[in-house]
């Protein structure tokens, strides 16, 4: 049975502690982990916004967070415990006259670690780290954590990361994407560097090709300023699905240390094809969703979510990409998000050649796959070819090996943001992005978004609710003979 270990003692302070991702999932995180018996009472956890809230104010603010964003009850003896941990500064941090003294007198000031989670746009990164070091709390183990995006291009990012790091050194620097802290991803080292059966085929002369998607049911919403702004690529692909990339694509490190682990990450984005403007219209897909219906209900198109305003703005992108290196030569990784999808799903397929002489027939089943489910069911698959019983002929069917996280173990185990926040307690850095991964990552988005540009690449439309987004991403594969894997067919 899993045993949680218990972190040291500990002070995190949230930049924008009364925001969307503090209550969706920071505080709720938190709370988890105090309920397991991870987090020491001797802790303290220190929400900081604008907001006027007083500390009886801000854990009523919590509790209805919890309450709200968790599946499990709060148990009231439980959280009368945790709420002792929790306190509140009132302070606008990118005010250069701002009084720090309130936030001072909430810390420790000891030998602990101070955390200084930054849940507020990227914009106000560097003047809130340049505040935190003008008072005198940066020093020692202090460390500072960042959501992705980091930036919306190179030129912003290294502008980011400069200004952070003249404050922080990079080794207290924790670039997050939560997606790195799902249990399956994490897995990925596990299921390919501690099994000898799937080593060896990890390479061109096995594998056909990789599929890597990152579908969501939901819109913009509320979002709808930011994300016309950013779209997809800037959203999902920069971020998540490289990094998911990377994990596939990489060496062997020599050991699971944070410095080998990401060394090997950024060889992949190095050998990461530039797709330039004359491919792009071939090797990539944009699209904007119109109006559908999704589980049922009748949704608003893109443009209507912003009111009217026109945009070619893209809610999903479909790209064919390559690692050129001599491990991946000639297979092709196809990448896809998109938002009002029929379903949110995310998840790796792993797509082996052929056997290279069909004896049972032309009706031969499909060859092998392996599916990585992300969410909402993590899981693994290994499809295998099988007699179907029965008389009549040899009849041969693809079904799966199944492991099933929910069915293979029988207690809840820790979400992505609840076991990366115990990482940064641990200055365990494997799951969190170097300078040089972020920056690799963006010179080649820039590239994509150039060759945009430069070809004036058409936004296509989708009704939402569609399973594989528009025609046009189904093309790109079925041009090269392939199709998206989608629902076990």
């Amino acid at each position: 049975m899993a045993k949680f270990i218990p972190v040291g003692t500990f002070d995190l302070v949230i930049f924008g502690g009364t925001g969307d991702l503090s209550q969706r999932k920071l505080l709720p995180a938190l709370y988890h982990r105090y309920a397991d018996g991870q987090i020491p009472e001797d802790s303290r956890i220190v929400g900081v916004s604008r907001t006027d809230m007083t500390d009886e104010a801000f854990r009523a603010f919590a509790f209805e967070a919890c309450e709200a964003h968790t599946k499990d009850s709060i148990e009231k003896d439980c959280w009368a415990k945790f709420e002792k941990l929790l306190s509140f500064a009132t302070m606008d941090a990118t005010d250069p006259d701002a009084d720090w003294s309130g936030l001072k007198e909430r810390l420790g000031g000891d030998d602990r670690p101070a955390i200084f989670y930054l849940a507020v746009t990227p914009k106000i990164y560097v003047p809130i780290c340049e505040a935190i070091g003008a008072a005198g709390l940066a020093g020692g183990d202090a460390r500072v954590v960042l959501e992705k995006p980091i930036g919306t291009d190179l030129n912003s990012a290294k502008a980011i990361n400069s200004g952070v790091g003249a404050v922080f050194a990079e080794d207290h620097i924790y670039r997050i994407d939560h997606y790195l802290g799902k249990e399956t991803v994490q897995n990925l080292l596990v299921l390919r560097f501690g099994n000898t059966l799937f080593e060896p085929l990890w390479n061109r002369t096995a594998i056909d090709h990789i599929q890597i998607t990152v579908s969501e049911s939901v819109g913009v919403g509320d979002r709808a300023g930011y994300y016309d702004s950013a779209g997809a690529v800037r959203d999902m692909l920069q971020n998540h699905l490289l990094q998911l990339l990377c994990l596939i694509a990489m060496e062997p490190p020599n050991s699971i240390e944070a410095d080998e682990i990401r060394t090997e990450k950024i060889k992949v984005l190095n050998a990461l094809r530039p797709i330039e403007s004359k491919y792009v219209g071939a090797d990539t897909v944009r699209a904007q969703y119109e109006a559908g219906t999704v589980d049922g209900e009748q949704v608003k198109g893109y443009l209507e979510e912003l009111e009217g305003d026109e945009s070619d703005t893209e809610t999903f992108v479909a790209i064919k990409a390559w690692v050129d290196n001599w491990r991946w030569a000639r297979v092709p990784f196809y990448l896809r998000t998109g938002k009002r999808m029929r379903t949110r799903h995310s998840e790796i397929v792993v797509q082996f050649r052929e056997a290279p002489h069909a004896m049972f027939g032309e009706d031969q089943a499909q060859s092998n796959r392996l599916i990585i489910r992300l969410q909402p069911d993590e899981g693994v698959q290994l499809y295998v070819q099988i007699k179907e019983p029965g008389p009549g002929g040899l009849r041969v069917q693809s079904l799966p090996l199944n492991l099933s996280y929910a069915e293979s173990f029988q207690l809840r185990y820790p979400d992505a943001y609840e076991r990366l926040l115990m990482d940064v307690v641990r200055g365990n850095l494997a799951l969190f992005m170097r300078r040089e991964e972020v920056e690799e990552a963006w010179e080649w988005v820039d590239g994509l978004l150039e060759g945009w540009a430069a070809a004036n690449t058409p936004v296509h439309t989708y009704a939402a609710g569609l399973e594989d987004g528009p025609v046009e991403a189904r093309m790109l594969l079925r041009q090269d003979g392939r199709d998206w894997w989608s629902n076990g067919k």
